[in-house]
């Protein structure tokens, strides 16, 4: 009878590991009052972005000040849920912060193993506002799709393909892709093409006027203008032995 019942229970159900598409909402302070009107108004325009994904609560880059700050977990997780995210997990915090992240029923993630380094961008000031990135795995030689501006302090990171963005990307927002960067619409923020190497990436806008343009960690920054012919307009950015190549459509 044991035997039949444990074999019952093998048939209907399995745990198996599994890669899922995560937002990291990265704190650049422990003051939720700050928190709430950054985020509310960082997320004004596009308020169903995010969908009901889960999010990952990241203290990592607190402050010094911040760093063994008492966080209200549960009002965060409220704030969070309110912008059409699921809080599920808090990593990157002190024991104290963790134990109270856990009171408020959410759980403990690992911090992610460091990417392969690339070319340092020029330093930006400090901001208090949240940093929230969504890395999206595709299929190998698949394409991810985004059909909604980004705002400044959004990332969006397409690990494993190409990305095409067909909305604007704003001052301070990054897309992000191992392969091509398409973005079919004004390029105002950043863009990585080859994020892990592949320099024969490249980066297709309908619009230059981007703060940062980069392949395989080769960038140029808008500290040096691009040319007339290609500034405000359509260009093809594509990398030339160790140089950026940038070409009108």
């Amino acid at each position: 009878m044991a035997d039949a019942s444990a074999a019952r229970t093998r048939a209907v159900f399995e745990f198996k590991s599994a890669t899922l598409p995560l937002i990291a909402v990265i704190l650049k302070t422990a003051d939720l009052a700050v928190l709430t009107e950054a985020i509310d108004a960082q997320l004004a325009d596009s308020p169903d972005f995010f969908e009901q994904e889960p999010v990952v609560i990241d203290l990592s880059q607190l402050p010094g000040e911040d760093v063994a700050a008492t966080l209200d977990f549960a009002a965060l997780r409220t704030l969070l849920a309110r912008h059409q995210t699921q809080p599920i997990a808090v990593r990157g915090g002190s024991d104290a912060q963790n134990k109270a992240a856990r009171a408020a029923g959410l759980s403990i993630a690992a911090m992610p193993v460091a990417p392969p380094a690339r070319a340092p961008a020029p330093a930006e000031a400090p901001s208090p506002a949240p940093q929230i990135v969504r890395e999206v795995p595709v299929p190998a030689n698949g394409t991810l799709v985004i059909d909604k501006p980004l705002r400044s302090g959004q990332q969006v990171y397409a690990r494993g393909g190409d990305v095409i963005v067909t909305a604007v990307v704003s001052d301070g927002a990054e897309v992000i892709a191992d392969g091509n960067v398409h973005v079919y619409a004004p390029l105002r923020g950043k863009a990585i093409a080859g994020a892990r190497g592949n320099t024969a990436a490249r980066i297709y806008t309908t619009c230059l006027e981007a703060q940062l343009v980069a392949i395989a960690g080769i960038y140029r920054t808008a500290e040096v203008p691009f040319p007339a012919a290609v500034a405000g307009k359509a260009a093809q950015i594509s990398l030339d032995d160790k140089k950026l190549v940038i070409d009108p459509i």
